[in-house]
């Protein structure tokens, strides 16, 4: 008797042009059962050429890539024949290129900054609807087959933080070009030095500031955070 053969893992392609967060976005992927990050690439043609000489079932994309955009370099890709399903990652919020999005295989969006739980939830979502063979019975089970991708709501941020919070310190750390510590985006936000620790911590966490510490000041050096362009 044959032994049926396991299922393959879902092979995915990270595409970030930042390599701190294309370094973070991996580790998430190895972190999803039934998912292996095969490769990663910094900006379009990479990415081609990765796609040129391996397989791939997902590209986990960032829209801004520096040689190309993101829904362009998908859109070529389809002209040449790839077929391989895209989730972007972003920090826009224009929902015109959700819409262009649609018809060029991008089956999910996950806004920037975010944690390993909502990926791994966009992930396991879109393994469901990867998953799924056959003829459909009817109406219902195609649209229970389409509603897979969609999320029930925002993912859960670590207990105590709020997301109109963290868009205000996310805002400050954009706007600064030197970084900021705690203490400086407590006081550009309005909260208390330790709870912007916390808000800070939550960011490098996601892949989206980095930290180092400040020298050049009496006593013990304060962190400096900076954002994580991508």
């Amino acid at each position: 008797m044959n032994t049926p053969s396991p299922p393959q893992d879902i092979r995915v392609l990270v595409v970030e042009d930042d390599p701190v967060a294309a370094d973070a976005h991996v580790l998430y992927v190895g972190r999803v059962p039934g998912f292996t990050a095969v490769g990663k690439a910094h900006t379009g043609a990479e990415a081609r050429r990765a796609l040129d000489r391996m397989p791939v079932d997902l590209l986990l994309l960032d829209l801004h890539l520096p040689d190309v955009h993101g829904l362009q370099l998908a859109r070529s890709l389809r002209a040449a024949g790839h077929h391989a399903d895209v989730i972007a990652v972003t920090s826009a919020r224009d929902l015109t290129v959700v819409r262009e999005g649609v018809s060029l295989g991008v089956v999910q969006y996950v806004l920037k900054p975010f944690t390993f739980a909502t990926l791994r939830d966009r992930l396991v979502r879109y393994a469901e609807f990867h998953a799924a063979a056959g003829e459909a019975s009817g109406q219902d089970e195609v649209d229970r087959a389409l509603a897979t991708l969609r999320a029930p709501g925002p993912a859960a941020l670590p207990k105590g933080l709020s997301s109109p919070t963290l868009e205000k310190v996310t805002h400050a750390l954009r706007d600064s070009e030197e970084g900021l510590t705690a203490t400086g985006v407590a006081e550009a936000v309005g909260i208390s030095r330790i709870t912007a620790r916390r808000y800070l911590e939550h960011l490098v966490d996601a892949g989206r500031a980095g930290r180092s510490p400040q020298y050049g000041q009496v006593g013990r050096p304060e962190l400096q955070y900076r954002w994580v362009k991508g």
